[in-house]
């Protein structure tokens, strides 16, 4: 059935107050992340007030890579042409890769600054499996923004977005944002099952590999983001996820023993 999508961005618009959906969204995905980390700290004995801290870090570092990412990899010529279009947040314009190399540096920094300190590997595992559950938020408020289309669809299941044109797309959102949620299941199953003594590294490892792989194999059905010339074998979106997909199959391998010769050990359940 063709689904005929129309939705207003616009949750409250009070004269110049403009609250959109995907503010909202936004927001939700940091509150989820926040009590998701707090009950791990809590299970593992971390001060609470951590959890508040890192995730802000986390939020400023996600926001500040992606917004970079998208003005210097997907359309160069004009934001280095235009820079202060740069701090134009409302315009749009996140690359998810940006966000989790920004996310990652402003833990890093965080292991620096707060007390007690907190192995850096020990940590990204842990904001792994709220990472995967934002990311979901994110992929909706995206799909009722009406942005990041899929190419047209001659199946069934297609949905016009009347804000771009007249033509059945795929609703690549959606299948996202259903791939990240069967990620976030599978880290949420992990470390109930790992719980304390998961292996550095694991579960980052996990996130990186399934997420950017998702990433990777859905960017076929996307209208292509980047201003490049098409005719390219990749999108630019696949050559950015390439580097974080191997970069967490070498986290799976090493945190679990392959790369050393060993294997990992039973270890104590947590409770989430």
């Amino acid at each position: 059935m063709i689904i005929h999508w129309n939705f207003d961005p616009v949750l409250i618009a009070v004269g110049p107050l403009v609250i959109r959906w995907y503010g909202l969204l936004f927001v939700g995905a940091f509150l989820a992340g926040q009590a998701l980390l707090t009950r791990m700290f809590k299970a593992e004995g971390i001060p609470q007030e951590n959890a508040e801290r890192l995730l802000l870090y986390a939020l400023l570092g996600t926001i500040v890579g992606a917004r970079l990412a998208h003005c210097l990899f997907y359309d160069p010529q004009y934001y280095l042409s235009h820079p202060l279009a740069i701090l134009r947040l409302w315009e749009g314009g996140l690359a998810s890769h940006g966000g989790a190399a920004g996310m990652l540096l402003s833990l890093w920094l965080g292991t620096r600054v707060l007390r007690p300190r907190m192995p850096f590997l020990w940590l990204v595992d842990r904001v792994s499996v709220p990472a995967a559950l934002g990311a979901v938020f994110v992929r909706v408020a995206n799909f009722l923004n009406s942005e990041i289309v899929g190419i047209p669809t001659s199946g069934g299941w297609g949905v016009v977005f009347e804000a771009v044109d007249k033509l059945p797309r795929h609703p690549v959102q959606l299948y996202e944002a259903v791939a990240y949620l069967v990620v976030f299941l599978i880290l949420a199953v992990l470390y109930r099952r790992l719980g304390q003594r998961t292996p550095h590294g694991l579960l980052f490892g996990v996130f990186l590999m399934l997420v950017f792989s998702a990433r990777f194999a859905l960017e076929f059905y996307k209208v292509h983001q980047a201003a490049y010339p098409s005719g390219q074998l990749l999108s630019v979106g696949q050559y950015l996820s390439l580097p974080f997909v191997v970069l967490g199959a070498v986290m799976v391998l090493w945190s679990t023993g392959y790369l050393k010769g060993r294997s990992v050990g039973r270890e104590k359940p947590a409770r989430l």
